[in-house]
């Protein structure tokens, strides 16, 4: 592992239907970041409560510098009901890059059934965009081995209606209590909607377009289908840049290609 791969903690997959694919669009918005802490949601098998009489986990908040560029891959275990759905996150950062040879062949359905879930939705490869995140962690961290990628679990997270989870340029909340930064002289990408709201990209992905990097982000405004009145503007940062969600929920939203953004000023 290289330094640049310590901190806290492709092609399509032939065994995903249509349909497990548009639901993975969408839960990729709302667990894009979920790596870097959000609500857990009790009551599912892969959650479970402290007994009454232990005392609270101690909660310490540590910081992960030289993200941007840096790939990962998850692996959401999802429990859908009737209309809504909860899914447990697991992530590859810190452990590995999530290994190309490894994650091409990964066979979702083996996965589910390993696991004993309904569907198991692979997440990935996205790059993180930021250069750095502080984020508030407790208790022990548990890793699993996925096709033989480790991961480390980071989340339980309640979706709600899949249909709305699904839908592109659509706001979305994500209690995550992280900090977000990004340096001075970093270049980030940004949407602006009618309203004057700004979100700016916190990964990449490589799900839709395979050959996405880092410098087609720059060019992609001509790609995006954006809805009416929406722009995408690249800018050079002149004073450091800090997407604060600590005390209240991250908004989220993703473009058609899977990017997703975070709410940086409101309208």
């Amino acid at each position: 592992m290289s330094h640049r791969q310590q901190g806290f903690s492709a092609p399509p997959e032939p065994a995903r239907s249509r349909g497990h694919r548009a639901v993975a669009a969408g839960l990729a918005l709302l667990l894009a970041g979920c790596s870097s802490g959000s609500k857990a949601v009790t009551g599912s098998s892969e959650a479970s409560a402290a007994p009454t009489t232990a005392p609270a986990p101690t909660t310490v908040t540590k910081t992960a510098t030289g993200l941007r560029g840096l790939r990962y891959c998850e692996i959401l275990l999802v429990r859908p009901t009737t209309a809504n759905a909860t899914a447990v996150v697991y992530n590859t950062y810190p452990l590995n890059a999530c290994p190309a040879s490894k994650w091409d062949v990964l066979d979702a359905k083996t996965v589910a059934t390993q696991q004993g879930v309904p569907l198991a939705l692979p997440n990935g490869p996205r790059y993180w965009l930021m250069d750095s995140i502080d984020k508030a962690t407790a208790g022990a961290r548990v890793v699993k081995v996925f096709g033989g990628i480790a991961m480390i679990r980071e989340a339980t997270v309640a979706l709600g209606p899949l249909a709305a989870v699904a839908t592109k340029y659509v706001p979305h909340h994500v209690d995550r209590a992280t900090v977000f930064a990004f340096d001075t002289g970093s270049t980030v990408y940004e949407l602006h909607d009618p309203q004057g709201a700004t979100y700016v990209m916190q990964s990449w992905s490589q799900q839709v377009d395979h050959t996405l990097d880092q410098a087609g982000l720059s060019r992609l405004g001509s790609s995006l289908k954006l809805p009416s009145g929406w722009t995408y503007r690249p800018r050079t940062l002149t004073a450091p840049l800090r997407i604060v969600t600590t005390t209240r929920d991250a908004t989220v939203i993703q473009d058609d290609l899977m990017n997703s953004y975070s709410l940086e000023t409101a309208g």
